[in-house]
């Protein structure tokens, strides 16, 4: 379970990895770099849970994943002040026509900054329980 939990992170930092790089760009691609960021947010997640054994049915809702974290560690109530619930509108609903939806520049460097609170948070956690990301 370790070695799964561990392949989630790094995913999880190549999500980040993208977006940040694409935040970089003359003219960022706004809706890819949200899509990273929750990317990001919800691989971090899964692994924590992974690396915790605890089943989660398949989601992109980092909402439902940070009640699930809950049940392991109360203080994950921190991420929503983090505001990573507005990370749920790019999971999926951008994606696709009926909902085609370009984040604001200021809207993608806040979800890379969302992004980046979890990570660290999720990183912290796993120092304390002696999880070497």
């Amino acid at each position: 379970m370790e070695e799964l939990g561990k392949k989630w992170l790094a995913r999880a930092n190549n999500d980040l990895k993208t977006a940040k790089d694409e935040m970089n760009t003359e003219d960022p691609a706004t809706d890819t770099i949200c899509f990273h960021a929750q990317q990001c947010v919800e691989k971090y997640l899964k692994g924590y849970l992974v690396l915790h054994q605890k089943h989660f049915r398949k989601t992109h809702n980092v909402s439902k994943l940070v009640e699930l974290c809950k049940d392991i560690e109360p203080d994950f109530e921190t991420l929503h002040q983090f505001k990573v619930d507005i990370l749920n509108n790019y999971a999926v609903e951008i994606r696709y026509a009926d909902e085609f939806y370009f984040p604001s520049v200021e809207e993608a460097k806040e979800a890379i900054e969302i992004a980046e609170k979890v990570k660290q948070f999720i990183l912290n956690k796993l120092e304390t329980k002696d999880f070497k990301p």
